[in-house]
């Protein structure tokens, strides 16, 4: 009687299992589908893109040194578009995966969390291509000359350009990974004040990581992630203080 019903069990276990692999390959399709989709549109205005991309940098002239270079440099960058215009699809997919395994509160927590990543992410590359970017770009074609003319393989641009602002999308998601940490008491801000020195060193190694390779772009971003440093800072304190009043209010 309890081999059969241990084995009843397993059964279950072991469809359930199979079911939820069922959802994530549909959801996976499903992600894929909108990513090709928005790409495929994408590469319909690739040239109003490259257009966009090339502003800052006023007549710059991009230019291709093999046959297929500025085609398949056109391909990546209406995909790398495409992902990022499909990024509220992308989220909404795999919200509707875990959530059913989330309790009601971790629920109400995880639906902001996802809307303020997409907002800070947005807000990031918007900040990163009209404040910073065009400083980036002055400087360095300020080394041009009349001897010393400023062509760039549109391969290398689109590189450039895609790596500078997604760099900053991802560095203005710190002070929402703050408050994540801080919501689940594994930061505090006594903690982050107390480590601001250490958090110079890495916001400067990380700048050397996630930006392109040269020093110029890592200085412009050291100034913006130390200010989301502190706005983390911030963000955790006011979670403290949320979380204070709960207990004050369960112990009356």
């Amino acid at each position: 009687m309890m081999a059969a019903r241990k084995k009843k069990v397993s059964k279950e276990a072991e469809m359930a299992f199979f079911d939820h692999l069922d959802e994530l390959r549909r959801r996976l399709v499903y992600v894929a589908a909108a990513i090709l989709v928005a790409s495929v549109v994408a590469f319909l205005f690739i040239e109003n893109i490259i257009d966009f991309i090339t502003r800052p940098a006023r007549d710059l002239e991009l230019i291709y040194t093999t046959p297929a270079e500025a085609f398949m440099s056109q391909i990546r960058l209406a995909f790398i578009v495409g992902i990022v215009v499909a990024l509220p699809f992308i989220f909404f997919q795999i919200m509707s995966f875990i959530m059913p395994a989330l309790r009601e509160s971790e629920k109400k927590a995880m639906i902001p969390l996802i809307v303020l990543m997409i907002f800070l992410f947005a807000l990031g590359i918007s900040f990163g291509y009209f404040v910073v970017f065009p400083f980036a770009l002055t400087f360095f074609l300020g080394f041009a000359t009349d001897q010393l003319l400023a062509y760039f393989k549109i391969s290398e641009y689109i590189s450039f350009v895609v790596a500078f602002l997604v760099a900053f999308g991802v560095v203005f998601q710190v002070p929402l990974v703050f408050w994540f940490l801080g919501y689940l008491s594994i930061v505090s801000s006594p903690l982050l004040r107390r480590n601001r020195k250490y958090a110079v060193l890495i916001v400067a190694v990380l700048s050397a990581v996630i930006t392109p390779p040269d020093l110029f772009s890592q200085i412009l971003m050291i100034g913006p992630m130390m200010v989301l440093y502190e706005v983390g800072i911030l963000l955790v304190r006011m979670t403290e203080r949320k979380r204070a009043k709960l207990e004050e209010a369960r112990e009356m």
